[in-house]
């Protein structure tokens, strides 16, 4: 009953092509931002910051750049990991060794430098396909961490491939504490969710899709496979640098390549599949369920054993989540393989007709 569209005319080509053309869609898109900036930051403790919020502001934003190229266009890849450790060295390369480099700046070039180099391993895309493109884009994960343990200029000569930063600015505003760092993530995270939304919506987008379906076909329309394929490669590794350099700069502070490894891949592209492929919304519903889910099973799995009178070592309650973790993934792909995002798309729909059956 609350959410219809019943009397929401459109009248101009700018009101028919929006992002949320529905007036309630746009009521709760403002509540969720000003909860996001406003609420949570009054209610939030340091621990949730550091632990739940901020990693998920952050892998939220590198699961939309795989789905991206996984989920709009279809191209399957599993060196995320290598182009978030590219935009996190790339960024603190250019942050050290050039005098005065804002950190916005330094965290762009290095979204930039994993775009060069998802292009470049994106090259095998225009050949192959499937699982053959995989195994070609796991190649940039194994090369990464061999790149940045051998060649130590990447490093700053560092002899582990250990790097630290500090003394982060933004606009003359240090970013110290917590909610600073919070602040700072969410807002790269919203302005380039917004991007990615309407870029999806044009011309790009479409011709992304197109090659997803059936490139055979979007080549006898017009559409160029391999712009739209290097393309998704680029726009995907710029946005999962930014979050590699965010990953590296502000979450972590040191890192070194493990911290990228080929599990971070894998995390990624779990959170693009349970969340939903090709779609926005998806990457967020995707990175709670990968962030949130091992923490709150952490927490509450011996507290809920206790109650039976079970208990449990802190060795069992690892195992115990992972198995856990694990079954919860099979069984949702089984009973949802398109994602949270599609029961969160039937929800909406089902609430457009209630409490009409039809």
């Amino acid at each position: 009953m609350f959410y219809r569209e019943n009397g929401q005319f459109k009248t101009t080509y700018r009101s028919d092509q929006q992002i949320f053309p529905i007036l309630q869609d746009r009521i709760a898109f403002g509540l969720i931002l000003l909860a996001a900036f406003v609420v949570v930051p009054l209610l939030a403790s340091d621990y949730l910051f550091q632990a739940i919020l901020i990693p998920f502001v952050i892998m939220a934003l590198a699961a939309l750049g795989v789905n991206i190229l996984i989920g709009y266009c279809g191209q399957i890849s599993l060196g995320s990991g290598a182009f978030m450790a590219v935009g996190a060295y790339g960024a603190y390369n250019f942050f050290v060794r050039v005098p005065g480099m804002p950190l916005l700046a330094a965290l762009i070039l290095g979204g930039l430098c994993a775009t060069l180099f998802g292009i470049l391993f994106g090259l095998p895309s225009l050949r192959v396909k499937g699982l053959y493109l995989a195994v070609a884009t796991l190649a940039a994960q194994f090369f990464g961490d061999w790149m940045f343990l051998r060649i130590k200029w990447f490093t700053n000569d560092s002899p582990s491939g250990s790097v630290s930063v500090n003394d982060l600015q933004v606009f003359g505003l240090p970013i110290e504490g917590s909610l600073a760092k919070y602040w700072l993530c969410l807002t790269i995270l919203a302005v380039i969710a917004l991007l990615a939304k309407n870029l999806v919506r044009g011309a790009v987008g479409r011709e992304w899709m197109a090659i997803r379906d059936m490139d055979v076909a979007a080549a006898v329309i017009g559409i160029r496979p391999m712009y739209a394929k290097l393309s998704a490669f680029a726009v995907s590794s710029f946005i999962i640098g930014v979050a590699g350099g965010l990953w590296g700069f502000v979450y972590l502070g040191a890192w070194e390549p493990a911290a990228f490894s080929v599990d971070q891949s894998f995390r990624l592209l779990f959170m693009v599949i349970i969340g939903g492929l090709g779609s926005i919304m998806g990457s967020f519903f995707g990175a709670a369920f990968i962030v949130v889910l091992p923490i709150a099973l952490n927490h509450f799995l011996p507290a809920f054993l206790g109650l039976f009178g079970i208990q449990i070592s802190t060795a069992d309650v690892a195992h115990a989540e992972l198995m856990i973790f694990g079954s919860l993934i099979v069984w949702f792909l089984i009973v949802e393989p398109h994602g949270l995002a599609k029961l969160w798309s039937t929800g909406k729909q089902k609430l457009r007709l209630w409490p009409f059956p039809h």
